[in-house]
């Protein structure tokens, strides 16, 4: 099953969008969200995806309250050889937010030019719900502002249409796997191969779920032509 997404936009054209990192290089991946998401499930996913392929690959752990509800965030680099996977503000190359807001609180972490992939639910963590921080009006408008390019579509959404909201996940890997510089097939084996003890109807799920978070970045690059 696929989906339209309630909310989508795109600041720059799709084509050739697929990162184009030379060998000799290295990614930078942050991928950020509140706890319960599946952040660093997804982190790892993508750093098993990167290893498959030949590359060195270091991450993170939790940053923040990895509890349900709290805010998490994870860092992920990979290359020939990588020595530290803490990613220095303004260089990383990709950002994956599961959660608005935190899109947007991690921008500074992009260098010029980087491609934020967003899912537009708000999920309201514990401390704009204690009253310590004010969630902000338009997290997609203040993203915008700071000119980097950004895709964003509602994931939450998708995952619900396809019967479970714990697809998001997947949902949200199937929307970076052509933004890497490396085979989304190898990314998606990487996911499916997380599921193969648990049911072919589960792995079935989760490879359309994958497919529908493709689809959905190239309806909002067609959407923005």
């Amino acid at each position: 099953m696929t989906t339209t997404p309630q909310l989508s936009t795109l600041d720059s054209p799709l084509p050739n969008s697929r990162l184009s990192t030379p060998r000799s290089t290295t990614t930078n991946i942050l991928v950020v969200g509140i706890g319960g998401q599946g952040v660093m499930t997804a982190t790892e996913i993508l750093a098993e995806a990167a290893i498959a392929t030949g590359h060195d690959a270091k991450k993170t752990e939790v940053a923040g309250m990895a509890q349900r509800g709290g805010v998490v965030s994870s860092h992920l680099r990979f290359g020939p050889k990588v020595l530290s996977p803490q990613i220095t503000p303004g260089t990383a190359d990709l950002l994956l937010g599961f959660e608005s807001a935190e899109a947007m609180r991690w921008q500074h972490m992009l260098k010029p030019g980087a491609i934020t992939l967003m899912n537009t639910a708000r999920l309201v963590p514990p401390v704009v719900e204690l009253g310590l921080f004010d969630y902000p009006d338009d997290p997609l408008a203040a993203i915008r502002r700071g000119g980097n390019p950004v895709i964003a579509f509602d994931a939450t959404v998708i995952a619900q249409e396809l019967g479970d909201i714990r697809l998001g996940n997947t949902v949200m890997l199937g929307a970076i796997a052509d933004h890497l510089p490396l085979p989304a097939e190898t990314l998606l084996a990487s996911v499916l191969k997380r599921f193969h003890n648990k049911g072919e109807k589960l792995v079935d799920l989760n490879r359309r779920a994958f497919a529908a978070g493709r689809a959905a970045v190239v309806r909002v690059g067609e959407a923005a032509a």
